[in-house]
C-alpha cells in the first residue's frame, strides 16, 4: 500500500531528526499546519508542496504518489 502525503512529510521529518515546530519554522508554516497536514486534516497549497518539495529535495510526483515519467497524451497541441 502506497503512503499518502502526510505520511511521506511524517517519514521524511524524522529522516532528518527534525520536529514538527523545526520543520514549519524551515518552510515557512506553523507546527499546527506541520501536524494537520500529516495527519490529512489540511490539503496543503501549491506553495506549501513547492516548499516542501525544495526542502526535502524530492519531486513534487513523489509527494503526490504520481509516476516520474511523462506519458505521451493526445491532449491540446
Amino acid at each position: 500500500m502506497e503512503l499518502s502525503f502526510g505520511e511521506k512529510i511524517r517519514n521524511l521529518r524524522e529522516d532528518n531528526d527534525l520536529n514538527q515546530t523545526q520543520l514549519g519554522e524551515a518552510v515557512g508554516m506553523t507546527q499546527r499546519k506541520i501536524s494537520y497536514i500529516e495527519c490529512g486534516k489540511y490539503e496543503p497549497s501549491l506553495e506549501d508542496i513547492t516548499a516542501l518539495c525544495r526542502f526535502f529535495r524530492v519531486s513534487a510526483d513523489y509527494l503526490l504518489g504520481l509516476p516520474d515519467y511523462r506519458k505521451e497524451t493526445t491532449g491540446c497541441k
